[in-house]
């Protein structure tokens, strides 16, 4: 939600910038496209003013001579605001008869005959308007020079409605003469000379320039120093729009603003773009930047603060967890202590009352003790988890395995005992241990002890302990402390009777121990594995 929030405030705070932006460009753009039209009204303004006064001149002289002609171009000393034309021109308006001596006139002074073209015999016609001088006379002017430009449509059309309105009339889209094989578009402006009025005022010819389309666009956007402009311009004077010249700077995509301008009495269309890129400003980027790093520290401080706060609320349950471990472990341990001083104090009691003397107490009590002792190690070492009763009996018999003199057979399945039952186990095996190794098998060489146990079901186990190969067994006249021990308390902590027969053939004695789960004496249940916790 913090990152949203922040990155909407980023994305409205772009809106705005973007809109003062375009606001901005829109309001650039239209001076930017005055700017061009009043360039481009200025120079054909200049170039029609030097018609004008070419028109003027001529008007008045019976015959125009090279020199005279050369002398009026070169006083009108055109600077920088005509730029774009190739210069001014006089083409005569000629009939049939009077073509030998034009091309005698344009000939002169050159190494070879020039000729009018094209040619009268491949297309004859009642008019020509072929031209005789164009200043400055450069090597590209040259290749202009006998064209006739009344043979060609567009030209003619232009010259027609200069001598209608007898001013200086742009023409449509043309290619120069002057290109050769080029094929830059390029327009001319016409203005008509009459003899004098009181000569019956009858048109001469045409003074005119020609003007190369890109490039007369290029100094127009010269004048309004702007770098990089994109502009175009397009003839729409016969009603069709028709793209003539267009600058470098031009995109396929961007903002554009077009004004229409009259040139030397033709419409043309200036279309100028915006410079500006349809991809964000800078500022908008550095905001939108800004914002993003902004939103995601936030984020991130955010998401820190979150992790922190669950973590305190997990070490704060793990403590009460703790808490209410360390007072389980206190009633448990308690418990258990409790249990195993009363299996003490009875050891003790019913030794004390069997024991004739104290070397015999000491003795007794020691054994057992040391059995209780061995088993106490087996529970710690589990944890005080299940114990198996392979364990149990293994470390009660551990004194006597390895004497070669008697067999201990040890066979059953794994069986996992609760930690007080196995305490029990522990005692009635130490008892029936010592007694054999008294009075039994395990005291004569060649005695067998087998102890073997099943499972009767999922929740009781069966435990037999059988001696054979022993001395013969004679049935005690008084019930001494192991039988009490195996018969009393085992029995009561096993919650099972307990089945002890004193056969010649050795003694025997079966015990039923229960199976429970571990949840029903686990000091903490659901443990994690690991001793870390």
């Amino acid at each position: 939600m913090i990152f949203i929030m922040v990155m909407a405030m980023t994305v409205l705070s772009v809106f705005a910038i973007e809109k003062g932006e375009i606001e901005r460009d829109a309001a650039d753009i239209n001076r930017r496209a005055q700017a061009m039209t009043s360039a481009i009204e200025r120079r054909a303004f200049t170039g029609s003013s030097y018609l004008r006064a070419g028109s003027a001149l001529l008007t008045t002289q019976d015959e125009v001579s090279p020199e005279l002609f050369r002398r009026f171009v070169s006083e009108l000393r055109m600077d920088a605001d005509y730029r774009g034309a190739e210069g001014i021109g006089w083409a005569p308006a000629i009939g049939p008869g009077e073509i030998e001596e034009f091309e005698e006139q344009l000939s002169r002074g050159r190494t070879s005959r020039l000729v009018m073209r094209p040619s009268f015999d491949a297309q004859p016609r009642a008019v020509m308007v072929p031209i005789l001088y164009l200043q400055p006379d450069t090597l590209r002017n040259r290749r202009a020079l006998g064209f006739d430009m009344y043979s060609e449509q567009v030209r003619r059309a232009a010259m027609d409605e200069a001598v209608e309105t007898g001013r200086p009339t742009a023409s449509g889209p043309i290619v120069l003469v002057q290109e050769g094989k080029g094929s830059d578009a390029g327009f001319l402006i016409y203005m008509p000379v009459f003899t004098p009025a009181e000569q019956g005022r009858d048109l001469k010819g045409f003074v005119y320039s020609p003007f190369n389309a890109r490039q007369f666009l290029e100094s127009a956007a010269d004048l309004v120093s702007y770098d990089g402009v994109g502009a175009r311009m397009y003839d729409i004077g016969d009603g069709k729009r028709e793209l003539i010249a267009e600058l470098p700077g031009w995109r396929e995509t961007g903002t554009t603003v077009e004004r229409e301008v009259i040139l030397a009495n033709r419409k043309m269309l200036i279309s100028v773009q915006s410079a500006r890129d349809e991809t964000l400003s800078s500022m908008s980027m550095i905001t939108l930047l800004f914002g993003l790093a902004v939103a995601s520290l936030l984020m991130l401080v955010a998401r820190l603060l979150t992790q922190q706060a669950l973590e305190d609320g997990r070490s704060i349950d793990w403590f009460a967890q703790q808490n209410s471990i360390r007072d389980s472990l206190t009633r448990e341990l308690n418990h258990r202590v409790k249990n195993t001083l009363a299996n003490v104090l009875s050891i003790v009691s019913l030794t004390r009352r069997r024991s004739k003397s104290l070397d015999e107490f000491a003795e007794g009590i020691d054994g057992r003790i040391r059995a209780l002792s061995a088993t106490h190690d087996l529970l710690t070492q589990s944890e005080w988890g299940t114990t198996p009763i392979k364990s149990v009996v293994g470390v009660e018999l551990a004194p006597y395995s390895s004497d070669a003199d008697h067999t201990i057979t040890l066979e059953g399945p794994d069986v996992e005992l609760a930690p007080n039952d196995a305490l029990s186990l522990g005692l009635a095996i130490h008892e029936l241990a010592t007694n054999a190794a008294k009075y039994g098998a395990l005291s004569v060489p060649g005695g067998n002890v087998s102890i073997t146990w099943s499972s009767v079901n999922d929740t009781l186990a069966r435990i037999e302990w059988v001696e054979s190969n022993g001395p013969l067994v004679v049935r005690p006249m008084r019930r001494g402390f192991g039988t009490e021990l195996i018969e009393k308390i085992v029995a009561h902590e096993l919650r099972h009777p307990v089945e002890l027969t004193f056969a010649e053939s050795g003694v025997r004695c079966v015990l039923l121990t229960p199976v429970r789960e571990p949840s029903e004496f686990a000091l903490r249940q659901n443990r994690p594995s690991g001793r870390g916790h």
